[in-house]
């Protein structure tokens, strides 16, 4: 109905605009949509696909994914220069909407991994140095092209399918799987807005809004428990 009723309006105002009487009462009030609440991966989920990958750069996508909460179009832009070490841990660099660069914290395990796929697994000749590059030669240029967002939703869905997951896989569950799975932990929402790349926090409100009343209660209990 929200749909329909604003094509009309926009007909209306169209045809009022090229001169037509048309009425102000005319146009008819949009109805609120319902809010559709962001599907999510567990955990035990998120495993299962990453095993089934067959190649470590394709698992490595899957845990950066789902552990750094990325965007597809940062995880394709990234290149071996953006792997940091600094004296507290290990950092992804990572360049974000309207050119905003951000650094994402690593765990050491899969800074570790990583640092070996970039060293030891990554075609050493491929001709670019983006971190993720297709598996075999381009068959015209003879280079190993970068991978791109289309190439990273096929492969996601793919295994997907090949665990026999019901919903659709895309790039796009990791990153709301993670923040839901962030919150569910206690971990700061401001925090959590700059690790992902949010410039505020209503993204992180409405994944708030579907975390159960067992998440609030556990957070709760965290939050008393250091306090006593």
């Amino acid at each position: 109905m929200h749909t329909y009723l604003r094509s009309v309006n926009q007909c209306l105002k169209w045809a009022r605009a090229e001169g037509e009487a048309v009425p102000e009462r005319a146009v008819a009030p949009l109805p609120s949509r319902p809010k559709n609440l962001p599907e999510v991966l567990s955990r035990e989920q998120i495993a299962a696909i990453e095993a089934a990958a067959a190649t470590e750069r394709d698992r490595l996508i899957i845990r950066l994914l789902a552990d750094a909460g990325m965007r597809v179009g940062e995880l394709v832009g990234l290149c071996t220069g953006d792997l940091l070490q600094r004296s507290r841990g290990s950092y992804l660099r990572l360049h974000g909407k309207g050119g905003r660069e951000r650094q994402v914290p690593l765990m050491p395990r899969l800074s570790n991994r990583l640092q070996r796929y970039a060293t030891r697994s990554r075609p050493a000749d491929a001709g670019t140095d983006h971190l993720f590059v297709s598996l075999r030669r381009n068959a015209s240029t003879g280079d190993y092209e970068p991978l791109t967002p289309s190439g990273v939703q096929q492969l996601v869905r793919v295994l997907g399918q090949r665990v026999g997951l019901p919903q659709r896989v895309y790039p796009h569950l990791f990153r709301h799987s993670f923040v839901t799975w962030a919150l569910a932990q206690g971990m700061n929402p401001v925090q959590l807005a700059e690790v992902v790349g949010h410039t505020s926090l209503a993204m992180i409100q409405q994944v708030y809004s579907h975390l159960s009343p067992s998440d609030a209660y556990d957070a709760m209990a965290r939050v008393l428990v250091a306090k006593d």
